[in-house]
């Protein structure tokens, strides 16, 4: 356990050295909200700036968790990393436990930061309480993610990876309302994507409301699939590792 607690600390060190990181995951969604925080209108029965607030918070966990996560894996796998570690005494579960550590502890910084500016910039008023779900809700929806990168890290090389988790990443951001509110039939579409429930989420809490069960369901049903398929991933490239 405590080769597995190491392992995720230098990994929060790498990752929150690399600049680009940062910009990303952080700095990207604090920019967007600082320009368009203040709009007026509503969405989803919010202030616009409440909504967009949860959404760029979104946007910067689920980057995190997800594109620069999966480039590591896939690098460090090809580089040899990976092999490495399997020879050394670190239980075999070790690198994979690690990798969604730190990547919940470094994309705290983003998250923070937005909801901060939603506070004290965007006006946005809520009983502690409801900050509170917000932030743990985008926080443990952004483990969907992290899950996902390492089945796609496993599985593919770095020049497949990339472009592939941005695809992904785009796909589940526009259909799933995090870049902008949805009506209609994209509504539709986007109700069963685990963006568009964690950003459910957040609207519903500001609006007054609890956590809505059906929401809940949906992004467990995405965190036990993406799962599995990081486990199948693992497992099936254990013996050319």
């Amino acid at each position: 356990m405590m080769g597995t607690l190491t392992l995720a600390r230098l990994e929060m060190l790498r990752v929150l050295r690399n600049k680009r990181y940062l910009i990303f995951t952080a700095g990207l969604p604090a920019a967007l909200y600082l320009a368009l925080g203040r709009s007026h209108g509503t969405s989803y029965g919010v202030e616009f700036r409440a909504f967009y607030m949860v959404a760029m918070a979104s946007m910067g966990a689920f980057s995190g968790a997800l594109t620069g996560n999966a480039q590591r894996i896939s690098q460090e796998r090809k580089d040899g990393w990976v092999r490495q570690l399997r020879i050394s005494a670190l239980p075999a579960s070790s690198y994979v436990i690690a990798k969604i550590l730190a990547s919940l502890v470094t994309l705290l910084p983003s998250l923070v930061l937005v909801l901060l500016l939603g506070r004290f910039y965007g006006g946005v008023q809520l009983p502690v309480p409801s900050w509170i779900i917000i932030a743990v809700s985008v926080w443990l929806g952004s483990m969907i993610f992290a899950a996902l990168a390492v089945a796609i890290g496993y599985r593919f090389m770095p020049d497949t990876v990339q472009p592939m988790t941005m695809l992904i990443y785009l796909l589940m951001s526009v259909l799933g309302g995090v870049w902008f509110a949805l009506g209609g039939t994209m509504q539709k579409i986007g109700q069963v994507l685990p963006t568009y429930q964690i950003v459910k989420i957040g609207t519903h809490v500001i609006g007054g409301g609890g956590v809505p069960g059906s929401a809940v369901a949906i992004i467990a049903a995405w965190l036990a699939a993406f799962v599995i398929l990081a486990a199948v991933s693992v497992r099936s490239t254990v013996e050319r590792i």
